[in-house]
Parts: structure tokens; sequence; C-alpha cells
């Protein structure tokens, strides 16, 4: 429009500025002037195939201005930018629902595979659990059909992006072309007007007469006013010339413009704009109704809808878990066992050995009367002979004493007719028959051995017992033990780690295998008297039972009242063995392991130290990390209230070895 009125104004201004006479430059500016008049009765066509509304007359004004072009591609271009950003959307989306819909498919899958093994419950709460994962099975199914679907709306919305892309391209590069054609030929127009006024001033002065611009000369020397007028008036003519071809031109590239290619592509953005847009809506409702098809086949898989016919509708989710019958299950598992009872348990009384049964007593000798022995044997042929009667729990008694004293061997020669003054003194002094008994062979040597050293030892075991705790030590806590001993590691510690580090480091199953359990009471007893008088250096002070010394270690760590781990870091040991990766959970250990009281820091470091000593000869004792923490977990730790945290107390054990030398100092 600017360009039209400049035009306009331009020829007016010639026709104006021309003289009467000269014919040529007045016709050539009437030409102009006729020519800016017809394209003022002549406007651009209106865009009636374009949606209207309230603001028509506004769209209309914009759509045609040299600026409608532009306007509509940075709005086609807006369009593009929102079609591509909610396909990211969706494929991120997709993404998810489909990684949602894989791991809901590999736990139901691992879920009822566990479901079957034997160690789990079966009965109604497998049936019914199995159900609940079928019922997941089939969520996982309908996440995975909303994140196919999703992702055909993706393809769909990212070739729909591009192709407008392209389209808008081609339409930038043809309207843009058209507009800058129009501008450069206005811009020449300009050009050649300016020079045309220039040389028509001149002309003016030059025929006017005006003298102020002096002498004039040329290649042959100074020009008269006559050759300077003639020679002004031939370039006036021919910038006339090329200034009315210039108008000519602009005019009819403008007119062409107006007319065709600015409304061809105003037309083709405006449907490349309404065909994003509607494409991208389209897809947005398709995503709000894949969203509720997903939440409604999901809530009809949890909570089907009830018909008129309830014994064929499928059962919700919580009538499934409401139809477990703990009770029942529990039953039908004990019935099983019932072949298994038998008619109740044997009946329970002493059956003493063969072997072990009342000795074989010589003949009663009567009074005052001097008897061969020889002459009291049975004759060739009998098989019964009398004997007295043997006092209640005789046998007992002595079968208890032939196991506990291994100073007297046992079997069928040590019984002969000579009894200690040991066992007569459990024998009645009135005369019973017994029953008949076979005969043992005869034998010259007595029941006991004769030395008196023995029997003396033999019967202070019997007449004494353990010593008496005389300076307790087992079930002590450790702090009680520092203040009455004055040592952080106490003695019963220190003494059965060193037994194990002089003598069992290569004993197979070392702190798995239990010891004896005579010697375990009789060790513990003596370090309840008084431990400081006890030196496990000498295997002959442990029995040479160093198995027995390995369960003494874990039977001290067992009675200790407060755990070697404490009651009160307990949840956080066990929250730092959920930490999966190993550097952080060693670092956390160091972290609490350091916040000990000192008593339990220090016995726990000379105790992971010398368990570290261990599993080094792991080649020869098959004790790694692995199976001490096994055997240590729960005795270092406690105790808790859920059997299930057995397992991480053992990793929190395994990780303390496997981490020896940076959580302690090798000192």
């Amino acid at each position: 429009m600017d360009g039209r009125d400049s035009l306009d104004r331009s020829s007016a201004d010639v026709a104006r500025s021309t003289p009467a006479h000269n014919g040529y430059s007045a016709q050539n500016a009437t030409e102009a002037t006729s020519m800016a008049e017809d394209s003022q009765h002549h406007p651009l066509p209106p865009t009636n195939n374009l949606p209207r509304d309230d603001s028509s007359g506004a769209v209309d004004a914009v759509l045609q201005s040299d600026i409608g072009v532009n306007t509509l591609l940075t709005r086609l271009k807006q369009s593009i930018a929102s079609a591509r950003e909610f396909a990211a959307f969706l494929k991120k989306r997709s993404t998810l629902e489909e990684e949602h819909a894989q791991g809901l498919k590999k736990v139901c899958k691992g879920s009822h595979e566990s479901s079957r093994r034997p160690d789990n419950r079966q009965g109604s709460y497998a049936q019914h659990y199995n159900d609940v994962i079928g019922i997941h099975d089939r969520l996982a199914d309908n996440g995975a059909q909303f994140a196919l679907s999703l992702h055909q709306m993706h393809e769909d919305l990212h070739d729909l992006a591009s192709n407008m892309e392209r389209g808008r391209k081609q339409w930038k590069q043809t309207g843009l072309n058209a507009e800058k054609r129009v501008q450069d030929s206005e811009a020449l127009m300009e050009k050649a007007r300016a020079k045309y006024d220039s040389l028509a001033e001149d002309y003016d002065r030059a025929r006017t007469g005006d003298k102020q611009s002096g002498r004039v000369f040329g290649l042959k020397g100074p020009k008269s006013a006559a050759q300077h007028e003639e020679d002004l008036h031939r370039k006036l003519q021919a910038a006339d010339s090329d200034y009315a071809s210039k108008v000519q031109i602009a005019q009819s590239q403008r007119q062409e413009l107006v007319t065709t290619q600015r409304p061809q592509a105003v037309r083709a953005i405006y449907d490349l704009i309404n065909e994003c847009d509607a494409g991208l809506t389209l897809q947005l409702q398709k995503f709000a109704s894949f969203n509720e098809k997903l939440l409604l086949s999901n809530g009809l898989c949890v909570s089907p809808l009830k018909g008129p016919n309830s014994e064929r509708n499928p059962r919700s989710l919580r009538d499934i878990v409401f139809q477990i019958d703990n009770a029942h299950d529990l039953n039908n598992y004990l019935t099983s066992f019932s072949a298994r009872a038998g008619q109740g348990p044997p009946e329970i009384r002493y059956q003493p050995h063969p072997s072990l049964g009342p000795s074989q007593q010589a003949p009663r000798v009567e009074p005052r009367s001097l008897v061969d022995p020889s002459s009291q044997q049975p004759p060739p042929g009998s098989l019964h002979i009398s004997q007295p009667e043997s006092a209640p729990g005789q046998s007992l008694f002595h079968n208890q004493l032939a196991e506990s004293d291994p100073l007297h061997p046992q079997g069928p020669g040590t019984h002969g007719l000579h009894e200690s003054p040991r066992l007569q003194a459990f024998t009645p002094a009135g005369g019973a028959s017994m029953p008949p008994q076979l005969p043992h062979p005869p034998t010259s040597s007595p029941l006991y051995p004769q030395s008196a050293a023995p029997a003396t030892a033999s019967n202070s075991d019997a007449v004494h017992p353990d010593p008496p705790p005389l300076r307790p030590v087992f079930g002590v806590s450790l702090d009680d033990l520092l203040a009455r001993d004055g040592s952080a590691i106490p003695l019963v510690v220190y003494q059965c780690l060193q037994a194990v580090d002089l003598f069992g480091l290569d004993v197979e199953g070392i702190y798995r295998l239990s010891g004896s359990a005579m010697h375990l009471t009789k060790l513990r007893a003596l370090f309840d008297n008084d431990a400081s008088q006890i030196d496990f250096r000498n295997p002959e002070n442990f029995f040479h039972d160093v198995n027995s010394v390995a369960g003494l270690l874990k039977q001290f760590f067992r009675d200790l009242p407060d755990p070697l781990l404490t009651h009160e870091h307990f949840q956080a040991f066990l929250e730092v063995a959920h930490i999966d990766d190993d550097v952080t959970r060693r670092d956390s250990l160091h972290a609490i392991v350091n916040s000990l009281p000192d008593p339990n820091y220090a016995t726990l470091r000379a105790l992971t130290l010398h368990l570290h000593r261990v599993q080094e000869h792991s080649g020869a004792n098959r004790m790694n990390a692995g199976n001490l923490a096994i055997c240590f977990g729960p005795t270092l730790m406690g105790t808790g209230s859920n059997i299930a945290d057995a397992g991480w107390q053992v990793r929190v054990i395994e990780t303390i070895l496997q981490n020896t030398y940076q959580i302690f100092d090798d000192d």
C-alpha cells in the first residue's frame, strides 16, 4: 500500500513540475498518473474463502498486508513445534508404560513360579494368590496395549510435523521471493525517481536563467547556456523514460503479487496451519480416550461389574483376597502329616546295655567258714548263679560312672569277682537273689586299677563338682567386665582367639562344628570361677578340643545382655545391609562401627581381625567370609523379632569381614 501511495505522489509531482510545451514529458507523466489511478480503483481481492469470525476484518487486513505471509509462517512454525513437543511426550510416556508393563509381566512370572515351590504355602492361599497374579498379568497386558497405542500416535504426529515443515519451507520460499521481487522493483523505481527529480530541478534552473550554478565546462571547453539547457533537457527525457518504465514494472509486479501470488501463499500456509492444528487436536483427543480406556480396563480387572448371574461374574481383587482361609490351609497341612505321626511317641524308659548290667558277684560266704574260692565255681553245665539284688538306681550309677571316668575301662573283661570299695558302698548289706545271669569269663584283673592316685582323682571328680562362679564372665555386660577386670577385651575372648589362632586355623569346619558339651560346660565353669588363671596356650587346658573353644567363644557372645553390635544400632545395621552399592554399604557400616561403645568396638576389632585370619586359611578349614558370617550373624547382632532379618544380619557381618582393613587398622 505504501508503494502505491508513493507511485501516486511521484506521478502527480512529475505532472505538476513538467512544463506544458514539453509534450514528451507531460505525456509520460499523464500515463503514469492514469496507471496509478487504475491501481486505486482495483484493490486486493477479498479472501472470502478464509474462515471468518467477529474479527474477520482485522484478519483480512493482516493477511492482505505485506506482513501476512511472515505472520502465517511464524504461526505455522509454532504449530509444528507444539506437535513435535507432544510427539516427544507421547514417546516418553510410551517408553515408561512399556517398561512398566514388561516389569510387571516379569514380576508376575517370577511370583507364579515361586508360588508353586514346595517351600511356599499351598491350599487356598496358593490358588487365590495365583488369581491375584493373574489380575496383575492382565493389568500388564492393558499397559502394553496402551504403550503400543501411544507409540503409534507418536509416529503419526511426527510424520504430520515433518510434512508441515516441508510445506512451510516450500511456501516460505515461494511467498517471500514474490514479496522480495516487488520490494526490489520498488527500490529501483525510487532510485529512478530520485535521478529524475534531480535532473528536472537542474533543467528548471537552466531554463529560467539561474546563474548560481556557475559556468559549465564540457570536454571541448565551456558550454553556453543554450547548450547546457539542451543537454539537461536530453538527460531529463532519458530519466523520465526510465522512471516511467520502472513505475510500470513495479505496478505490474505488485498487481501480480496482490492478485495471485500472495493469496496463493496465504491460502496454502493457512491450510497447513489448520491441518497441523487439527492433527494435534485429534491426537490429544485420542490420548484422552486411550487414558480413559486404560483406567476403565484396569478398574474392571480389579473390580469387575456385577451382573444378574453372580455365579458367572468374574471375582474382584478384594473377593479373591477375602476367600483365603488360613485356618483351613493350616489344618489341611497338619492333616497331611497324620500318616507320619503314628500311634504316638514310644514309651520312655531306661534300658541298660547288656555289657553294663549288674556285675557277676561271688557266692556268699557263710560266717566263720573258710571256703576255697575255686570251690565256689559253678558246676560244669550250670547256667545260673545266685547274687545279691542290687539297690535301686545301682545300674544307672554304674553306667554313668563307667562313662564319665576315663581311668576305668569298660568291657566284658573289666567286671571280675572283686569290687572296689567305691562300688561296694552302694551295694545293699542284705542279699537277695538276682535274676539268673550268664556268667562272665573268669578273670584275675580287678574291676578298677588298684593304684592309689587314679582312684583318688576319680573320687575327687565325683565328690567335688565344678568350681563355683566367684568372678562370673558369662552373662555379664562388656561395660561391667571392663570396670571389674580393667580390660577392654574380655579374658575369655582373648584366650579363645589365642587358642584358635594357635591350634585351629587349619581345622576343617572351625566355628561351624560344635565341640563336646561336657568340655564346654567345664571350660565355662573355669572361666566363671577365675578367668585370670587360665592359659589356652597349652592345649591340655582345653582337653585338646579346639572346637569346644570355638563354641565357648560363640556362647559368650550369645549370653551377653546386650549383643556385641548392640540393640541400639540393630535397626541402623539392617538399613545399611539393604544398600546395594558395595562401597556405600562399607562406608556406612564403618560409620556405625565407629559409634559403638569402647569395649564393644575393641572386642569387635579383635574378633574381626581374628576371623580374617581364619578365612585366609579357608583352603584348609573351608570357612570363607560367607560361612563365618552365617555362624556369627545372629550371634553378634542378637535375634530380632523378625526371622527374615537373619539374612541381612549375615550380610552385615560378611561386609565387615570382606573390608576388615578398611574398617579396622591392622596393628
